[in-house]
């Protein structure tokens, strides 16, 4: 990841999340996670304009008040926030959830495996492709 800058964790399990961070420190990667129980949690910090913007935002769908198709519609819609990568990371295989993300241009979609050691593996393929891309100046 881009030691340098935070990721944003936008998860209402708190299991999952957890899950998240404890694989993210198993992999040495867990430097700065913010994490956030909803989208309208989630808009209102990337939109504060004192929180640091983060390198990547980890998006579940199924989440309270915002749900993660709403987000990416808000986030994609916004001018100062739509070059933020946005990687989903749910439990959901629905075509019409893969589909709909897409079509918000998200830079990936991972389906949350339930045997932990996969789960890492997961986390560790995006940790490593973020270590490695190159992010646009000014995102």
């Amino acid at each position: 990841m881009h030691k340098s800058r935070p990721l944003l964790l936008v998860e209402d399990d708190q299991v999952d999340a957890r899950a998240v961070k404890r694989a993210l420190d198993d992999l040495n990667m867990a430097d700065s996670v913010v994490h956030l129980p909803n989208g309208e949690e989630a808009l209102a910090y990337l939109r504060s304009g004192v929180n640091e913007r983060p390198c990547l935002i980890l998006l579940d769908l199924n989440m309270p008040r915002m749900n993660g198709i709403e987000f990416l519609r808000e986030v994609k819609n916004d001018p100062s926030l739509r070059r933020i990568p946005i990687v989903v990371l749910t439990t959901s295989r629905e075509d019409r959830d893969v589909l709909g993300t897409f079509e918000h241009s998200v830079a990936g979609y991972m389906v949350k495996p339930i045997d932990y050691p996969k789960f890492v593996q997961t986390i560790q393929a995006i940790a490593e492709y973020w270590s490695l891309s190159v992010l646009p100046a000014g995102v």
